[in-house]
């Protein structure tokens, strides 16, 4: 007899059959001559019922131990699920420790555990829609056409700001971990012409805010002869596309975090704003910023404020952006460029159209206070058939704040970096 999972065994169909099950020991309560025992293992939890010739052998068995068990299925509306397992067999593969989680539940304990809290339902759970979240992202770049391809972790030159890389020592040399791979994807799309990546990013950005990590993941897309409006409706045809696919895939997961479908079903196209337009609201809401400072966490969050849907904010100023963001020709005080904005979160994709031409290039380079020669083989890109491209990073923790409506960015991803934390 073959081993089944929790979820197999939930059902009518199972009522009255022997099965054989194997996981960990999630709860576990004892009677005078029965023990309880829930469950667990990565599809749900069930409840065991041990006595008898068992009934000694549960009593060992401590929360978080491993074990296998042989018992007969029957529906019992009180427990987990609607159903048990009256136990025949039971065998403890691992008995564990005293597990530490049970004494201690606070933020920052469960964070130095963090190895032994993913084990947690709410943990398995957001792994879950975190998985389904991924799969999207492949399946929406497939069906249009786009090709997977990967670039370097290790750079020599900054792409979004010397400020916030990671200086490695790479053998006798100094490099840096990657911001992103953008400015490679832009070598590539003279060839594959629609390309993306799923990747880790790395940022040295010194902010305790709930939104940062210092090694993230990023969703990155990049196309030839596309202009800055087409790809604002790739990035919310993507955002879309994954929300839909978490609603048909991740309902039980949605409902544990109280996630209703219709908050998520959402359609474009979503509303845009201009950077002033967006200065203007501020400034009514009693913030003190100026017309050419960018946007913080705190004005994002308040300009999202009331929205149920992600909208854009697009035509930044030159200096909010990198030096590769295209000047707008009627105004070239703001650059081609966007940010899409989710509830409560704020930023979760940023993007624009890029610089094509070579000259205007190498002036931003030096506006930029940077060494052309640090970037000779990006400048090469505009000599040999340069061509209008645009392209997009979306932050996949992000999404995943959102779309579960967590309060930390710590629990969107297993093993979080930080300023703070970087252990276990």
């Amino acid at each position: 007899m073959d081993f089944l999972h929790v979820k197999d065994v939930l059902s009518k169909e199972k009522e009255g059959k022997e099965v054989k099950l194997r996981g960990w020991v999630y709860r576990k309560r004892e009677q005078k001559d029965i023990v309880f025992i829930i469950l667990r293992d990565s599809t749900g939890i069930i409840q065991l019922t041990c006595k008898d010739e068992v009934f000694k052998i549960a009593q060992k068995a401590t929360i978080e131990s491993s074990i296998q068990v042989k018992g007969i299925v029957k529906e019992d509306k009180r427990a987990p699920g609607g159903f048990e397992v009256e136990v025949k067999e039971l065998e403890i593969v691992g008995l564990a420790e005293r597990f530490p989680i049970t004494r201690d539940k606070s933020e920052e304990f469960l964070r130095d555990v963090r190895h032994l809290w993913i084990r947690s339902q709410k943990m398995t759970k957001i792994f879950k829609i975190r998985s389904e979240v991924f799969y999207a992202i492949h399946e929406f770049f497939r069906k249009r056409g786009f090709i997977e391809v990967q670039s370097p972790s290790i750079i020599t030159a900054a792409c979004e700001g010397g400020a916030t890389l990671f200086e490695i020592k790479y053998f006798d040399k100094k490099a840096y971990l990657t911001q992103s791979w953008q400015l490679y994807a832009e070598a590539m799309i003279y060839s594959l012409e629609k390309i993306y990546t799923i990747a880790p990013s790395f940022r040295a950005e010194k902010s305790k805010t709930f939104r940062h990590l210092a090694e993230y993941w990023h969703a990155e897309a990049e196309a030839a002869w596309m202009d800055m409006k087409s790809c604002m409706k790739l990035a919310e045809d993507l955002v879309c596309f994954i929300c839909e696919k978490i609603v048909e895939k991740c309902k039980e997961e949605l409902e544990f975090f109280g996630r209703k479908p219709k908050d998520l079903l959402i359609k474009p196209p979503f509303e845009r704003k201009s950077y002033s337009e967006a200065i203007d609201i501020l400034k009514k809401k009693g913030f003190k910023i100026k017309w050419g400072e960018d946007l913080g966490a705190d004005e994002e969050k308040a300009l999202t404020k009331g929205y149920k849907k992600p909208f854009f904010i697009y035509g930044y100023p030159v200096k909010c952006k990198a030096f590769y963001h295209m000047p707008d020709p009627k105004d070239p005080k703001i650059t081609k460029s966007f940010d899409l904005l989710a509830p409560r979160v704020g930023e979760i994709i940023g993007g624009g159209q890029r610089i094509h031409d070579k000259a205007q290039l190498i002036k931003k380079i030096k506006d930029f206070g940077l060494d052309p020669k640090d970037y000779e083989w990006y400048i090469d890109l505009r000599k040999y058939g340069s061509v209008p491209h645009s392209g997009f990073g979306l932050g996949i923790e992000r999404l995943i704040m959102w779309i579960i409506g967590l309060q930390h960015i710590m629990d969107a991803i297993p093993f979080p970096r930080t300023i703070r934390r970087y252990y276990p």
